[in-house]
């Protein structure tokens, strides 16, 4: 059973930074990809960036240029940093694990992102 931790979240202000941890716990294997999600109040959870084992990182285009994934996979840990915060960004982050020998995805429970104008 794999279990995934996010934390990191908070409140600050536009223009600021945070950075979001995810760590996974349990029998994971090598190959696999793990991403970042988002789900603002009303609306539908959307994805924001992802990395493979591998290394190989993409991006929604509303966060380009503005956030970095990351990971270390001997922490088996995936980061969000996130700079020019806005206030469209708020929501509720949650981290997800796809791995190749598994059907069916693991979830974080979410960390709060609170951006203020």
């Amino acid at each position: 059973q794999v279990q995934l931790v996010e934390s990191g979240g908070g409140l600050v202000q536009a223009g600021g930074s945070l950075r979001l941890s995810c760590v996974a716990s349990g029998s994971i294997f090598s190959r696999n990809v793990m991403g970042w999600y988002r789900q603002a109040p009303g609306k539908q959870r959307e994805w924001v960036a992802g990395i493979t084992s591998g290394g190989s990182t993409n991006y929604a285009d509303s966060v380009k240029d503005r956030f970095t994934i990351s990971r270390d996979n001997a922490k088996n840990t995936v980061y969000l940093q996130m700079n020019s915060l806005k206030p469209e960004d708020t929501a509720v982050y949650y981290c997800k694990l796809t791995e190749a020998n598994k059907v069916g995805d693991s979830w974080g429970q979410g960390t709060q992102v609170t951006v203020s104008s």
